[in-house]
């Protein structure tokens, strides 16, 4: 199973540099799971730069894999992953999310980048 960290999607939505390290993780929506906090980024970031309707048919694409919700045993994994890693919050929510459903977190954010289980891409 595959989760694309927000850093990925934006990637990809925009068509970037790094888009084809994305593609065939969010293609693949039968081994694809998503956040609900990549949700909420994502649905942000899309509404403060584009309009509200390109926010709902991005996240309607990012339906068509399995939607985790934050679930009692991941906040404390991710509470747990915070404070030994050192991440953020959201972050660490996402990295629990996979780990707890044994998925790999694909992404370009530097904070995941030594993390196990974890494919990175620089971003460019």
């Amino acid at each position: 199973m595959n989760l694309v960290d927000s850093s990925g999607w934006l990637e990809y939505l925009a068509d970037g540099k790094n888009a084809k390290f994305f593609a065939s993780a969010i293609e693949n929506t039968d081994e694809l799971i998503v956040s609900v906090i990549n949700i909420y980024e994502i649905y942000k970031k899309v509404l403060l730069e584009k309009d509200e309707n390109t926010a709902i048919q991005v996240v309607g694409l990012m339906q068509q894999a399995k939607v985790i919700d934050v679930t009692p045993a991941i906040s404390i994994q991710a509470a747990k992953f915070s404070y030994e890693f050192k991440i953020p919050m959201a972050d660490s929510i996402i990295y629990a999310t996979a780990r707890v459903n044994d998925s790999i977190v694909w992404t370009q954010d530097i904070e995941f980048k030594n993390l196990d289980g974890v494919k990175y891409y620089k971003k460019n």
